[in-house]
């Protein structure tokens, strides 16, 4: 299990990012994951949801994609939907720590072109743990002591879903005609990939973090964990992201188009 260091909460999340990825410098995440200096650059994600910085994603989705535009917001938020709930549920599967992702504390911007965005986390970004963590026992600011399993799913389905994706979806749809199950369906998704190729850096079993967290956020219906070509578990979509509709069409594994 990576360290759970009281001094730096988020020890778990960068240790199992770096496990995942054999780096710290990931095409999506801030070094290190939190900002410590925002300059004029960041903008926190609620300026996404209010409208403020939506049409420049859209956009640079549509630049990078070339597709119709419900196609590009399909895989801008596929993307942005990943690279967020990443550290949430890493932190949940590898120590029980959870970074509570409102958006105020989510930044994000657009200035390295060779990707659609760049996230970052506010120094300040609360934590919520369990009342055995160290952060807890060592009554750390910025650590929401929940009481329990139950709890703390809880903390991370209302900072994650409903504070953050549902109206962020809301927003997104008000630009272009896109489903709920669809965008959701990327979200349930990106978790059971990301835990699923983080499953060497985690305690316990791997699958079972899926269904868990899934069930948690009412998405298991979404996906589905299937055996792969050597019998290991791979994701497969009960709804598609839309790439295979791009001008160089993309037919991504697990795609429920491909398996229809």
């Amino acid at each position: 299990m990576p360290g759970r260091d009281a001094a730096t909460p988020l020890a778990p999340v960068t240790a199992t990012l770096r496990a995942m990825f054999g780096t710290d410098d990931l095409p999506g995440l801030a070094p290190g994951l939190l900002v410590h200096d925002e300059l004029d650059r960041w903008s926190p994600a609620t300026r996404l949801i209010d409208g403020t910085l939506l049409s420049e994603f859209l956009t640079a989705a549509g630049r990078r994609w070339g597709g119709t535009p419900h196609a590009c917001a399909a895989l801008a938020w596929k993307s942005y939907s990943y690279w967020t709930a990443l550290p949430a549920v890493l932190g949940w599967a590898s120590a029980r720590r959870v970074p509570l992702l409102d958006p105020a504390d989510v930044l994000v911007h657009f200035e390295d072109h060779h990707q659609l965005l760049t996230l970052g986390l506010r120094a300040s970004t609360p934590v919520a743990v369990l009342p055995s963590d160290p952060l807890a026992l060592a009554g750390a600011p910025g650590v929401l002591v929940v009481p329990d399993e139950a709890a703390l799913l809880g903390a991370l389905r209302a900072s994650l879903l409903e504070a953050h994706f549902a109206p962020l979806i809301g927003a997104i749809q008000g630009e272009v005609r896109i489903g709920t199950r669809t965008l959701l369906g990327s979200v349930a998704s990106g978790i059971a990939h990301g835990i699923l190729r983080a499953s060497d850096a985690l305690p316990g079993s791997a699958t079972a973090a899926v269904g868990t967290l899934l069930d948690a956020l009412d998405l298991s219906d979404l996906v589905e964990l299937v055996p792969g070509p050597a019998g290991e578990p791979t994701v497969q979509r009960r709804t598609c992201c839309l790439a295979f509709t791009l001008p160089r069409p993309k037919v991504c594994q697990g795609c429920c188009v491909r398996q229809g």
